[in-house]
């Protein structure tokens, strides 16, 4: 039986962001440019020519956390690699914006999606700010024109949240969706943090609000994944698509524990009475409905009734709750988060974590099975699990103040 270490620790944290990490080793790093995107089991590189905006931008955020806990030179060149890369290749020449995905073949890029998305531009702005904060050039200026290219592409003012794709020209599309709300969250605490310009965290504040509270109240209290124009709840959106890797229907538990995180991230820097109460409503709820008291973790979605819709065991889903069970548990000082935090951990650490190979599986079945080969395909790169690990570290080595102090306890 596998040992367990000490998940509270922020030294078995800092080790195992930096242990997840050298799965991407030199093999990796595309000299042509940019990083490889899909990745066996083993670590082997299955794909070398095809590239998508979300591994490109979470490869620069993993290296640059892998060099911020570990320092060492190689990572913050390797970021600085991923960054000019995303800027070089995916940025389009003829139009504002960037490539969805792209064809990668001896130093020439070949579009092959030239949808622009609100999501995509997220994980841009968070690459650029996290670049920032370890000093890469350039990164600053990303940061903000990709702002402003959202705030000109994408924000609807009169709904004070973004739309979620259009066509190379600028047309949107009509459909809205949460998710790319929430990254943008995310990408915009991260920009406040590394800058210290206000208007990042109000316009965080303000999707924030807007998801969990005003739209939440059109769906039961949860966070509803999809949208019409005039952001009504679109109740049959993929419905036979349960398990899409962006746009999946039900309602999603981890996205529920990734905003209750939000949620205690934004606290810290602007709080507000409604908080953490709803960052606790968010993950009690997604705990009581989906995880399984059977086999552990965290089943990928549920039904509007309740009912599970898909049983599978995504990666991503355990981690996004590890870390808001660790936040809510040093901001409200309830000794239940901590329990949930141990529990999500212990079955990780026995299901999800390769400890012969490297890195997380990605997906298991409801019984715990992985069923391919493929660790990591494009939009993985362990970005979840060891940006967890990294948002848990920062709150117990102090760089965040999540502990609830009296004065704060009046205002909560």
């Amino acid at each position: 039986m596998t040992t367990h270490p000490d998940f509270r620790s922020p030294d078995f944290l800092r080790s195992h962001v930096l242990d997840v990490m050298s799965f991407y080793g030199p093999q990796s790093v595309d000299p042509s440019g940019g990083m490889y995107h899909f990745y066996l089991d083993d670590g082997t590189v299955y794909d070398r020519t095809t590239r998508h905006l979300v591994s490109a931008t979470r490869f620069v955020i993993t290296c640059a956390t892998a060099f911020e806990l570990g320092g060492k030179p190689e990572y913050k060149e390797r970021a600085a690699h991923a960054l000019q890369f995303l800027e070089n290749a995916f940025r389009d020449a003829e139009s504002p914006g960037f490539h969805w995905t792209l064809r990668w073949d001896h130093g020439q890029a070949a579009p092959l999606d030239r949808t622009r998305h609100m999501y995509g531009l997220a994980f841009v702005m968070l690459a650029a700010a996290r670049a920032q904060r370890i000093g890469i050039g350039g990164a600053a200026e990303l940061l903000q024109s990709t702002y402003a290219l959202a705030e000109q592409q994408f924000f609807d003012a009169h709904a004070g949240l973004y739309a979620d794709d259009a066509s190379p020209a600028g047309v949107l599309s009509g459909y809205r969706g949460q998710n790319a709300n929430m990254h943008t969250c995310e990408a915009l605490i991260a920009a406040f943090e590394t800058t210290r310009e206000p208007h990042y965290l109000a316009r965080a504040e303000l999707l924030a609000h807007n998801i969990t509270v005003r739209q939440a109240a059109l769906a039961d209290g949860g966070v509803w994944e999809h949208y019409r124009a005039d952001w009504s709840p679109d109740w049959d959106y993929n419905r036979e698509d349960r398990s899409n890797i962006f746009r999946p229907w039900g309602y999603q538990p981890g996205h529920f524990t990734e905003w209750s995180k939000l949620l205690c991230q934004l606290d810290v820097h602007m709080p507000r009475p409604w908080h953490i109460p709803k960052a606790r409503e968010l993950f009690d709820r997604a705990m009581h409905t989906a995880w399984d008291g059977v086999h552990g973790g965290i089943h990928y979605g549920f039904a509007p009734d309740g009912a599970i819709c898909d049983p599978a065991k995504y990666h991503w889903v355990q981690a996004e709750s590890i870390a808001a069970a660790a936040l809510l548990a040093l901001r409200t000082g309830d000794p239940m988060y901590w329990t949930w935090y141990e529990r999500i951990w212990d079955y990780c650490w026995q299901h999800f974590v390769d400890h012969q190979q490297g890195a997380w599986f990605r997906i298991l079945t409801g019984e715990n099975f992985n069923l391919t080969r493929e660790k990591s395909p494009a939009g993985k790169v362990d970005y979840h699990n060891m940006g967890a690990c990294y948002d848990v570290w920062r709150a117990l080595i102090g760089l965040n103040d999540l502990v609830t102090t009296p004065s704060k306890q009046q205002s909560l």
